[in-house]
C-alpha cells in the first residue's frame, strides 16, 4: 500500500556502529602507525642497529644491509645470512638454514591471520600481511588488535606494522654507518633487544593461568632445546613443548578443582 509505513533497518551491530562513527580505514591505518610509534617501533628497530654492522663487517655495501631488512626482517636470520656468506658457506646451504630459521614465524603467523582477515580479503593481502608479521609486531598485535573493529583491522595492521618496518630499515642503514663507532659487546647487545621485549611482552599479554605456565614452561626448557633442538627448529619445539605441557597441567589443576 501507498500509504504504509516504511520497514525499519534492522539495527546495527557494535561493528557497524564503529563504521557508521566516522572510523574509515584509513583512520584506522594511521591509529596502528601511531600507536607504533608510541613505543614498539623504538624497541625493534634499535635491536637492527647491529645486524647493520654485520652487513659492513663482512664486506657487503648499505644498499644490501637494508635489503636484507626488507626482504627477511628478521634478526637472526640476517645475522645468520651475513654470517654464512662471510664464512664463504654454499648458497643452497644458506637458503636452507635461513628457512629453518624462520620456522618459528609459522605460529605466529597462523595465529594472527585469522584476527585480523575479513571474508574480502584477498590473497595478495593475505601474503604480503604474513611477510610483515616479526616478533614484536605479533606480540604486540596480538593484544592491540583484537580491540579494533574486525573492518578496522588489516588496516591497523598495516600501519602498526609499515611503521616498524620503515624504523628497521633506516636503523639498518644507521647501524652501518655508525657500529664502527660502538664497542662491539654493546653493539652485540642491542640485537637482544627484540627477545627481551617479547618476554615482557608475553607476560604483560598473559590473562589466564595457562598463559603463565606456558610461560614458565618455555623459559624452564629453553636451554635444553637451544641445546638439543635441530638448528632453527629450537623456538617451534620449544613452542609445542612448553604449549602442551602448560595445557596438560591446566587440565590436571581444573579436573582437581571438579573432582
Amino acid at each position: 500500500m501507498s500509504g504504509a509505513a516504511p520497514i525499519p533497518d534492522p539495527p546495527a551491530s557494535a561493528e557497524d556502529a564503529e563504521d557508521l562513527g566516522g572510523r574509515s580505514r584509513s583512520v584506522w591505518f594511521w591509529d596502528g602507525a601511531r600507536q607504533a610509534l608510541a613505543g614498539p617501533m623504538l624497541v625493534v628497530s634499535v635491536s637492527l642497529l647491529s645486524v647493520g654492522g654485520l652487513a659492513r663487517d663482512a664486506g657487503f655495501s648499505v644498499e644490501i644491509a637494508v635489503a636484507s631488512t626488507i626482504l627477511l626482517w628478521a634478526g637472526p636470520a640476517q645475522v645468520l645470512f651475513f654470517g654464512a656468506v662471510a664464512a664463504k658457506t654454499s648458497w643452497p646451504v644458506i637458503a636452507f638454514t635461513i628457512s629453518l630459521s624462520s620456522v618459528r614465524f609459522v605460529p605466529m603467523v597462523v595465529s594472527l591471520l585469522p584476527i585480523i582477515r575479513t571474508k574480502h580479503t584477498r590473497l595478495p593481502t593475505l601474503l604480503l600481511a604474513a611477510h610483515c608479521i616479526a616478533v614484536t609486531v605479533w606480540a604486540e598485535g596480538m593484544r592491540r588488535i583484537p580491540l579494533v573493529p574486525r573492518d578496522g583491522r588489516m588496516a591497523f595492521f598495516f600501519g602498526f606494522s609499515f611503521i616498524c618496518f620503515l624504523g628497521t630499515t633506516i636503523s639498518t642503514a644507521v647501524g652501518f654507518i655508525l657500529i664502527g663507532e660502538l664497542p662491539r659487546p654493546l653493539a652485540a647487545g642491542l640485537l637482544f633487544m627484540t627477545p627481551i621485549y617479547f618476554v615482557a611482552a608475553l607476560t604483560r599479554n598473559a590473562k589466564s593461568p595457562i598463559d603463565s605456565w606456558a610461560l614458565v614452561l618455555g623459559l624452564a626448557i629453553a636451554p635444553l632445546t637451544e641445546a638439543f633442538a635441530p638448528r632453527g627448529l629450537d623456538l617451534l619445539v620449544l613452542g609445542v613443548v612448553g604449549g602442551t605441557g602448560a595445557w596438560l597441567i591446566q587440565r590436571v589443576l581444573d579436573e582437581r578443582a571438579r573432582a
